[in-house]
Formats: C-alpha cells, sequence, structure tokens
C-alpha cells in the first residue's frame, strides 16, 4: 500500500496548526511582558510544551506503523489499567487546584483522567462494533455500555475533576447515537444538560425547554412510557436545581452560578473571570491589538490564560480573525474525522472516530464557551492549544489513532 497516498494529511496538517498556534499563544501568555506578574515555573510552560510536542509527534508518527487491530485487542486491557490507576488516583494522587486527579511518574506531573478518555472510547467501541443497531425495544447492550462510561466518568467526578467527567459523560449519547440508538432516547439522555443549563439562566426557559423537549421525544419515537419518563425526569430536574441553589450550595458556589447568568453580580470577585474574558475577546476587535500587545493578556488581567483562557489571548491579540481561524480549523479537523468515520468499512474504527469528534467537540465548546461567558467556567483546556502536558499527549495519542483508522479505511480485513 502507498501510505502517502491514504494518510489523512488533512487531519494531520490541521493537528501540527492549532499546535502551531497554541504554541505562539501560550509564549504570548507566559513570555511576554506578563513574565515580570509569574512566577518562574510558569514562564518554563512554553518550553514544557514544547518538549510535549516533540514527545507527542514521535509517538503519533510510530501509531502508523501499529496494526489496526491492535487498538480493538488492546482495547479493555487499556481501560482495565488506566481504570485501576484512576482509582489509585483518587487516594494516592496529588491534587492540584481542588482536582486529585494527578499522579507523579518520572518526576512528572501527569493527569491520568486524560489518557481514561482514550481507554474508554477504545474498549466502547470494541464493545458496540460487535452490536450494531441498538434498538429501544432491547436497551441491554445500551445500558452496558453506558456502564463503561459512566464507572470512570463517576471515579473522575470524585476526584473532583468536574469538567474531565463531562467529556466523559459526552461520550454516551455520542457514541450510542452512532451504533443505532433511537432519536429519542438520545435526546432523552442529553436533555438534561439542556434543561439544566436553562434552568440556571431562568426557571422559565428552563420549564419551556423541558417541556418542547417531552413533546419533541413523544412525536419522535411514539413511546407513551418515554414521554412520561421525560416529564418526571425534567421535573426532578428543575425542582433539583432550584433546591440545590437555594438549600445545599455554600454561599461561593451559588454566588458562581449567579455570576455566571448576571457578571456583574460581582465584577470583583465571582464575575471577574467572565468579566475579563469577554474584555480580552471584545477588545481585539477585527485584527487585533498585536502579538504581545494585549492588554488583558500581559497586564494579567486575565485568569489562567495559558490554559482555559487561553482563546481569549487569541482573540485579543489577533482579533476575531486569528479566534476565527482556530474555530474554522477545529470544524475542518471535526467534519474531516466524522466524514471519515462515515466512510469507513469497519465498526470500530467508525465507533472510535465518532468517540474522538465527540471529546474534541466538547471541549472546544465548553471552552471557547466559557471564554465568551456563554458557559459556566469549569476549566476544560482547548485541545492542542492550551498548555498542559497530560491533555495534549491525550489529544495527540487520539490524533494518531484517528490517522491510523482513516490510512485504512478502505481495507476492512485488515482489522480483523
Amino acid at each position: 500500500m502507498n501510505w502517502y497516498k491514504n494518510f489523512d494529511w488533512i487531519t494531520a496538517f490541521i493537528w501540527l496548526a492549532l499546535s502551531s498556534i497554541g504554541l505562539v499563544a501560550i509564549y504570548s501568555a507566559t513570555q511576554g511582558p506578563v513574565s515580570q506578574f509569574l512566577p518562574e515555573y510558569i514562564q518554563n510552560n512554553f518550553y514544557k510544551q514544547l518538549v510535549w510536542i516533540t514527545i507527542s509527534i514521535i509517538i503519533v508518527i510510530s501509531l502508523q506503523f501499529t496494526a489496526p487491530r491492535t487498538f480493538s485487542q488492546i482495547s479493555y486491557f487499556f481501560y482495565g489499567f488506566f481504570l485501576l490507576i484512576t482509582i489509585y488516583t483518587l487516594f494516592f494522587g496529588v491534587e492540584i487546584n481542588g482536582a486529585k486527579s494527578w499522579i507523579d511518574v518520572f518526576g512528572f506531573r501527569y493527569q491520568v483522567s486524560e489518557t481514561m478518555k482514550v481507554g474508554t472510547i477504545l474498549a466502547v467501541a470494541n464493545y458496540l462494533s460487535n452490536r450494531r443497531n441498538i434498538q429501544s425495544e432491547r436497551l441491554d447492550s445500551a445500558l452496558f455500555a453506558a456502564l463503561l462510561i459512566i464507572v470512570p466518568g463517576v471515579l473522575v467526578l470524585m476526584q473532583n475533576d468536574t469538567g474531565t467527567a463531562l467529556v466523559l459523560f459526552s461520550l454516551i449519547p455520542f457514541m450510542l447515537f452512532w451504533s443505532g440508538l433511537p432519536y429519542g432516547i438520545s435526546l432523552f439522555i442529553i436533555s438534561p444538560a439542556i434543561i439544566g443549563y436553562f434552568t440556571i439562566l431562568d426557571l422559565m426557559w428552563g420549564t419551556i425547554a423541558a417541556i418542547v423537549i417531552s413533546i419533541v421525544i413523544f412525536f419522535v419515537q411514539k413511546r407513551p412510557w418515554l414521554t412520561v419518563v421525560s416529564v418526571v425526569t425534567n421535573v426532578v430536574i428543575i425542582g433539583g436545581i432550584n433546591f440545590a441553589v437555594n438549600s445545599l450550595l455554600q454561599p461561593h458556589q451559588k454566588a458562581r452560578i449567579v455570576a455566571f447568568a448576571n457578571p456583574s453580580f460581582d465584577p470583583q470577585g465571582v464575575g471577574w473571570n467572565v468579566i475579563q474574558a469577554k474584555t480580552a475577546i471584545g477588545s481585539g476587535g477585527l485584527t487585533g491589538k498585536g502579538f504581545l500587545e494585549g492588554t488583558q493578556t500581559q497586564l494579567k488581567f486575565l485568569p489562567e490564560q495559558w490554559t482555559d483562557f487561553i482563546f481569549c489571548v487569541i482573540g485579543e491579540e489577533f482579533g476575531f480573525l486569528g479566534a476565527g481561524l482556530v474555530i474554522v480549523l477545529f470544524m475542518i479537523l471535526l467534519l474531516n474525522l466524522i466524514s471519515g468515520a462515515g466512510s469507513h468499512k469497519n465498526p470500530f474504527a467508525q465507533s472510535v472516530l465518532v468517540g474522538i469528534v465527540s471529546i474534541y467537540l466538547i471541549h472546544l465548546l465548553i471552552n471557547t464557551g466559557s471564554a465568551m461567558g456563554l458557559l459556566p467556567v469549569i476549566g476544560l483546556p482547548l485541545p492542542f492549544v492550551s498548555y498542559g502536558g497530560s491533555a495534549f499527549l491525550s489529544n495527540s495519542l487520539m490524533i494518531g489513532i484517528a490517522l491510523n483508522l482513516l490510512m485504512y479505511k478502505r481495507e476492512s480485513t485488515i482489522f480483523t
């Protein structure tokens, strides 16, 4: 096989392009005039990211010499191994920023939950590839597949890493829907997130969203029992959120929720991050203030500007065109991967590619949504762009697997 003809050069190019954009933004966020306000270990983030990118390039290239069937053969072992490491981390891990999801490996701190995403995708894809066309009358396979995702998701949630847990849970509707789960049930699965979002904004909007979703489920699925379950679930969600906000949450937690809907509620406290992020992006205009010229960035008004809010750095210094380029590159990447999944002959490869797309998509939506004040800030990096060795390595590992699977998409026999 002439590998260079079947190699997905578009995906590889976008991966390198986003990584390069990330390096430029990390340099500005840590090495520019802002460096005088930062400790030395933060200033070194640019050089550490260079090391992680170099390691990731070697891994991605090495993966192209791996037989595609290997990924399905090792999937359960990979899943089980990192599940045990995740449990170990829960008890003996290192706590950073309130999340106990790190371990020390040869002097480096590694976030195990990032690699757990890869193991979960491979295991669920292997399970679902032999159980196509999941139907509403027979949901045992769907429930077990969901359990494979829920178990690591709950463990990560117990580590107080809410963002990564949400990313893992998002695999359920994406991967199950691709495997044949009916539209109505798929909508029912994602409805708590939709209703919860609108309820936090306003009780009326949450109620409207609940009514609309229940009506759609009824007409799409035509299963009275599912509609009844949907209505009851929606009532519980709305009531539960209001009860939690008014009675269970601590004052500072409640303030974060209120500040999300109205940042001016506490502009010097919990609303500060949202206000500074929106100010940075808005002040960039069409073409930006220029490299190392962003005032919000260089005067250190932006929090965690090399990770969670790196999109704001790009928006401020390179404007709408720079931020738009990042979004366009991600859209091309996601569309290219989902197109590859649709044209692939092997069901395992299809499910893996869909899982990878869902991971990148949720990260993109939450990170950029948080930066623009459209979503609560929960601390998710922007793939390939934000600083972070564990995240970059895991995201690149998924790119390497995707490139390998796409290279053999016309040869289904090599997967068995």
